[in-house]
């Protein structure tokens, strides 16, 4: 997830150039990681688990170390970095030494825990291009009474260890030879991770244009980005600094749907009251779209079904739903 990733403003950062001496104490021996993983998948017992969720989905796998052992990369992690993005969700920034270790914008991780036998599901929702550069990820979790993001919230301090491994099928990851596509974001509460991710691997790209006059021509990006008011809306200086960083490539719409107290002058020529509408994301289509979606179950259905009756087709539709 000058510096071409975007940062979180108010982490607390490790230093870059403590990653060499980070490495040898961050790894984490194989049969270790064995053993946290099997177990943790063991323990996963409610059907609310991201484990069982996500039992189909492949992982990202490196080289075959030995037969019968599946050769998923797990990385040890130090968190390195913790700020509040809103009264209910917390953002970590998560040191990742091993160079095994990659993923593209869009996916997740599971996320081990020492110590907590549930296994969490988080949406990376930084840019490639920041591991590439740090070997940092950013994840965003919101408080809730599952295990993982209790921890994440109740017991996770800086230097923290866990262990992470890539998987999902929800990614935007661009070849320079590609035909160029124009990008629609579609996110509800939380579901912004990912595209997020999606919007600063898109940024990225555009300047890597800008500068090297090479690489993958993207198209226009709209978000559209709902929460219940702006004090949920997550990561609103950054989404707007790529605004106006690429004022003629990128431009989100702002929903609130319980908004309450005054909206401040500088979100208001953002903001709309009110849900996403259908006629919002239909003038968008055309053939050279892709509409990502991520959100509640049924917000996610809603437009994928909206889009799909519209004739956009299904390889051009997205999505990715977060119980």
């Amino acid at each position: 997830m000058a510096c071409a990733a975007v940062m979180i403003p108010g982490l607390l950062r490790c230093s870059v150039g403590a990653i060499r001496t980070e490495a040898a104490s961050l790894r984490l021996t194989l049969s270790t990681l064995r053993h946290l993983t099997l177990t943790s998948i063991m323990k996963s017992k409610r059907k609310t688990d991201h484990m069982e969720r996500t039992a189909s989905v492949v992982r990202r796998e490196g080289l075959a170390l030995s037969p019968g052992w599946s050769a998923e990369i797990v990385s040890a992690a130090k968190v390195c970095g913790a700020a509040s993005e809103s009264p209910s969700v917390k953002s970590l920034r998560l040191l990742v030494a091993d160079r095994d270790f990659s993923f593209k914008a869009g996916q997740w991780v599971d996320f081990f825990i020492p110590g907590v036998s549930v296994v969490g599901g988080f949406s990376i929702c930084s840019s490639p291009r920041l591991l590439e550069q740090e070997r940092m990820i950013e994840l965003a979790v919101k408080y809730t009474n599952h295990p993982p993001a209790l921890w994440v919230h109740n017991t996770c301090t800086l230097d923290s260890e866990v262990a992470v491994r890539v998987g999902g099928e929800f990614f935007f990851d661009p070849q320079p030879v590609d035909a160029s596509r124009n990008l629609v974001l579609i996110a509800g509460g939380v579901g912004i991770n990912p595209l997020l991710s999606i919007l600063r691997h898109a940024a990225d790209l555009l300047r890597e244009r800008a500068n090297k006059r090479s690489g993958y021509e993207i198209g226009t990006i709209k978000l559209f980005y709902s929460a219940k008011n702006t004090s949920e809306l997550l990561f609103k200086k950054n989404i707007l600094d790529l605004v106006n960083e690429f004022p003629e490539k990128i431009a989100c719409s702002l929903h609130v749907t319980k908004q309450t107290t005054q909206i401040s002058a500088e979100l208001k020529p953002y903001i709309t009251e009110g849900r996403i509408t259908e006629k919002e994301i239909r003038d968008h289509i055309s053939k050279e779209t892709l509409f990502y979606i991520c959100g509640p179950p049924p917000m996610t259905d809603f437009f994928s079904k909206q889009l799909e009756n519209h004739h956009v087709s299904k390889e051009h539709i997205c999505f990715e739903k977060w119980w």
